[in-house]
């Protein structure tokens, strides 16, 4: 049998520069795996700490329940806008249907067209941005998406560094995880800073174009795209020459996509771009007024509330109201100080008895040079205009009535402090025994100080604690004549319910507060309560009617039944009237911040009562006149 060939061969040797070569081959091969074990090590190194630095990252569901910190708006009892407020952010939140579809298209075109077919991230954009990174060493370029732009703006610092960007994107593709994409852009372009303080479309677009969102031409929705990269620079307030290069640049993009037609780009760059003529940081209309709103609202709510909120109030005040009453205490003082009076400041608040409504306030006669309110924070002693209170106390214990006689004669008190009281008239005169009427039409003031004792001056204290006055009283001989501080709104108010024939409530200038959903927050349906005896009160009111008459209110005297009460307080330091219709009740005090003299002649009824007649004739212009009800109608305690 023939052996079989074999099948092993030897190699041809190797020459010297063979093993070389091998050699070098060898050692680059380890070197290579070397290094691949290497990288795979720092790179599994790095996902580790980025794993566990992204492990912390926020719960993107959160923005479910978001609602961004808004505007609060405020608005008369008609409807318009009085005045808005807000923290940092000055927004209103509004639906996307609710935004043109001109912004919404401008908007992605400029700033991320991708949007409604990308995951939440940009890979093209992303890598193109950190080569730019990479060869800069620092941030110069973004790659954001909008998803990655509204979590910076929400979630994350602005600080530029590349684990902030990896988070940027992680969070973004969890956002589009969770959200629709009309989600997510009704909450960017509700988010978005538009410059000038104002955030999101609705409020941007009010700022610039004095319209809502939903009315934007392509020209100012272009316009307004351009703005967001750098909206404090681009702004068309700041520059319209850079505004309009944006508005070009952005349509130009919009018609690279195809998105409008050449004949779309050329009409929006054509169009005139009207912007809004009053600056965005518009004054209130009616600060006074709107103080109080505000001073109401933070005892409702709190002030956080009130900057974030967003809320819609209605006031209770009508503008023309608030603007006419402005227009006459202004004018008022100017007349008295030429008549030579040293009168400083006036205030005026007005009440309407049948709701308690706060119909007008004015809290000093320019708002420019002294925002403190003295018809509601300033506590002034209102003299005899107090004295009312003493007599519808003396009427409700059924032991007096306006033709009970009373002395008006000297007498003298202990003052408490091992001295003497002895009260005195204006004109250092006696006129014996006369009726409790006679006594009040003429503001005498020894029958108030008498009357005061008899009827018990805590039971006076009561009165006023039933109509409102909180603050503090003591029961002084002295007290009848209105030695204690209230303030013009604690007096209105209380004299609103006399006009009413003792109903009362409350005084308030807010009628309804909603939140930004139509949410009622707030309801003020007015629920007056009888809290005074009837026929007391219709009597006290014949008594006033009479003061008007012809006693020392008849500057006051309308065409129309009136009551109301002068007050003066000693070294003519404060002038008041207080008076009503059954339609409304206004308190006017005249004086000086200083607490100064108004003057050797000043009274009541020479200050005050002019002005508190101007303004009720052109306040009641509408109003029908009306009787008060007669104390027959009524049995008497």
């Amino acid at each position: 049998m023939a052996a079989r060939p074999s099948t092993q061969h030897r190699s041809t040797p190797l020459t010297p520069s063979a093993y070389f070569r091998r050699g070098i081959y060898r050692i680059a091969l380890r070197i290579i795996l070397f290094m691949i074990l290497l990288t795979s090590a720092i790179v599994a190194g790095g996902l580790v700490g980025l794993a566990v630095s992204l492990r912390d990252l926020p719960d993107v569901r959160v923005l479910q329940n978001y609602i961004p910190s808004q505007t609060t708006h405020i608005y008369d009892v008609n409807g318009r806008l009085l005045d808005s407020i807000h923290g940092e952010a000055n927004r209103q939140v509004v639906p996307l249907d609710a935004i043109s579809p001109h912004l919404k298209r401008a908007v992605l075109a400029i700033e991320d067209s991708s949007f409604y077919y990308s995951p939440g991230v940009n890979p093209v954009g992303i890598l193109r941005a950190f080569m730019a990174d990479l060869q800069a060493d620092r941030i110069v370029e973004g790659g954001s998406t909008i998803p990655m732009q509204l979590v910076k703006n929400l979630f994350l610092t602005p600080k530029q560094a590349l684990a902030r960007k990896l988070a940027e994107a992680v969070l973004s593709v969890r956002l589009s995880q969770v959200f629709s994409k009309n989600q997510i852009l009704e909450m960017y372009l509700n988010q978005v800073y538009w410059g000038r303080n104002d955030y999101g479309a609705q409020t941007a677009a009010e700022t610039y174009f004095g319209k809502p969102a939903a009315d934007l031409t392509l020209g100012e929705a272009a316009m307004m795209a351009g703005m967001i990269q750098a909206p404090e620079d681009y702004n068309p307030f700041a520059s319209l020459r850079i505004a309009k290069e944006r508005q070009a640049l952005v349509l130009g993009r919009m018609r690279q996509l195809g998105w409008i037609t050449p004949a779309q780009q050329a009409a929006a760059l054509a169009e005139p771009i009207v912007l809004k003529k009053v600056s965005p940081f518009e004054p209130s209309v009616t600060p006074y007024a709107t103080d109080v709103v505000v001073a109401e609202l933070v005892d409702h709510f709190g002030s956080e509330a009130l900057r974030r909120g967003g809320m819609q109030v209605q006031t209770t005040i009508a503008l023309e109201t608030q603007q006419m009453a402005q227009a006459v205490v202004t004018a008022g003082q100017k007349e008295l100080v030429r008549q030579g009076y040293t009168i400083g400041q006036m205030a005026l608040i007005a009440v309407d008895p049948r709701t308690h409504f706060i119909k007008a306030v004015v809290g000093g006669v320019d708002y420019a040079k002294s925002q403190y309110n003295r018809a509601t924070q300033a506590r002034r002693q209102p003299g005899s205009a107090f004295k009312p209170f003493v007599y519808y106390t003396a009427f409700a214990s059924g032991k007096y009535n306006p033709d009970s006689p009373i002395d008006d004669s000297p007498v003298s008190y202990p003052d408490g402090n091992g001295g003497w009281y002895t009260p005195h008239d204006y004109d250092r005169t006696f006129w014996g025994r006369i009726t409790l009427r006679r006594a009040l039409e003429y503001s005498r003031n020894i029958p108030a100080v008498r009357l005061g004792q008899y009827v018990g001056l805590d039971n006076v204290i009561q009165t006023c604690r039933t109509l409102g006055i909180t603050t503090p009283l003591e029961p002084v001989v002295s007290l009848p004549l209105g030695d204690m501080g209230i303030s013009p709104l604690e007096m209105a108010n209380a004299y609103a319910a006399f006009a009413s024939n003792g109903w009362f409530a409350p005084a308030t200038i807010i009628l309804r507060v909603s939140d930004s959903y139509g949410n009622v927050l707030l309801d003020n349906t007015p629920q007056p309560q009888l809290v005074l005896n009837s026929w007391a009160t219709a009597s006290l009111t014949s008594v006033l009617e009479g003061v008007i008459a012809k006693g020392t209110g008849v500057a006051a005297q309308l065409s129309r039944p009136a009551a109301g009460k002068t007050g003066t307080t000693s070294d003519e330091r404060d002038a008041w009237f207080v008076g009503y219709v059954p339609q409304l009740a206004t308190a006017v005090w005249a004086g000086n911040d200083d607490d100064s003299s108004l003057g050797s002649t000043a009274v009541g009824g020479g200050l005050a009562a002019p002005v508190w007649r101007q303004f009720m004739e052109k306040a009641l212009a509408k109003e029908p006149a009306e009787n008060f009800p007669n104390p027959r109608q009524f049995p008497s305690p």
